[in-house]
């Protein structure tokens, strides 16, 4: 039995893998000139490839009720328990699994050497252009033509497509029936038009971030945000930017409130521990009083957008403009008018619906033989580890699947 495997990526190689250790003859298609492009990127080169925390909260699809069903405590054991059967020795940092070398091409380097010893064949440059089924598929690349029982979409999205990702496993999909849930960049910087951001431009901030849509608050996140030129970005800018993308497209209205007082949680509060803190430093200006918990182009900023002089007094000010820098530091907003492109972006949302999908083989229920892993599916996680958690956990399941077809017959045993 043949099983092709479109795409060498994290969850394509962990299928072919499985598929492999069944007795399956696997063959994985990459159209770059190396396996693990993406991967060797991923964690800033250390390969953040798990975490302790896959509570399903930290993934969203519109069909999210199925994601019980794949992520799965038992699942998830299996999938930690491969690496180190591959050799991996992990380093845990809050919650956050790493290889002990901290270079991801540990991680790499271990799948490949699992793959060739499981027999698996892969060939790279080799850009599948059509794959049609009749009795069998019928896969061409722009120089080969190949014949397949089995073949897995393992393409991964539009996202980064520097490391070759085209979306061209949508364009599959919707060859064989298959509908796509609109793909969207996720994981992504947010856009502004403010004038005043070349001011913050540079600055990291810890802070608290709570997005609205349409006046509605959806989410929130603590964590250090990177000013710029452009809007803000940082991981926990990345776990809301799926939300705004998708807010976006349905014409809704993002904003983006940040918190610069993550310690305090009312206004009220924050007024009061402001007059406490002039009390204690008294005699301080204002750039004087923030200048202990702000970074100086903030307070430039706000002192020039309220306007207030930075060399005044505390308590030389009026109440109406102690209640306006206090706002700014407090509840400082701006509207959202997009998100960077899929050429900075992470991931995508979207994809190949669940519902579309057999849980949990994740074959197709329209094309007998033809299986959906990774980014593929409309299936995507927070920053730490999710993403790539997902990918190794949706080869294993399909990986698994296919290794129960018989040898001789398209059919499962």
């Amino acid at each position: 039995m043949e099983v092709f495997i479109i795409g060498g990526g994290a969850s394509g190689i962990v299928a072919a893998i499985f598929a492999a250790r069944a007795g399956k003859k696997v063959t994985i298609l990459e159209a770059n000139d190396r396996f693990g492009k993406k991967l060797l990127l991923t964690g800033n080169g250390r390969c953040n490839y798990f975490n302790e925390d896959l509570s399903i909260s930290h993934f969203h699809s519109q069909k999210k009720e199925f994601l019980s069903q794949l992520i799965k405590e038992e699942t998830l054991k299996e999938v930690l328990s491969f690496f180190e059967e591959i050799g991996i020795v992990p380093k845990i940092k809050n919650g956050y699994y790493y290889p002990y070398s901290n270079q991801a091409t540990s991680i790499r380097e271990a799948l490949l050497v699992e793959a060739e010893k499981q027999g698996v064949r892969i060939l790279t440059e080799e850009k599948v252009r059509e794959i049609r089924k009749k009795q069998t598929f019928e896969i061409f690349t722009e120089t080969h033509q190949y014949q397949a029982d089995i073949v897995v979409l393992a393409t991964g999205s539009k996202a980064y497509p520097k490391t070759g990702s085209t979306g061209d496993g949508y364009t599959f999909a919707k060859s064989f029936g298959h509908s796509i849930v609109p793909v969207l960049p996720s994981l992504v910087p947010l856009v502004g038009e403010e004038r005043y951001f070349s001011l913050w431009n540079g600055i990291r901030s810890d802070v608290k971030l709570t997005l609205f849509e349409n006046e509605k608050k959806i989410a929130e996140e603590f964590g250090e945000i990177q000013l710029t030129n452009y809007g803000i970005s940082g991981i926990c800018v990345f776990n809301l930017s799926g939300y705004v993308a998708k807010g976006l497209k349905d014409g809704k209205k993002e904003r983006i409130e940040i918190n610069f007082m993550p310690w305090i949680s009312s206004l009220k509060e924050a007024f009061s521990w402001m007059e406490d803190r002039s009390k204690k430093l008294k005699g301080r200006t204002i750039e004087q009083l923030f200048e202990g918990f702000l970074n100086y182009k903030l307070i430039f900023l706000f002192c020039k957008l309220a306007p207030i002089s930075k060399d005044l007094l505390w308590e030389n000010l009026s109440d109406t403009q102690k209640e306006t820098l206090i706002s700014m530091l407090f509840s400082f907003s701006f509207d959202v008018k997009d998100t960077k492109s899929y050429e900075q972006s992470q991931v995508c949302s979207g994809g190949v619906p669940l519902s579309e999908v057999k849980i949990p083989s994740l074959e197709s229920k329209l094309v007998q033989g033809l299986y959906f892993t990774g980014e593929l599916l409309d299936v995507d996680g927070d920053c730490g580890g999710y993403n790539l958690s997902f990918a190794w956990l949706s080869g294993l399941l399909a990986g698994k699947d296919i290794g129960r077809y018989d040898t001789n017959k398209t059919s499962k045993n």
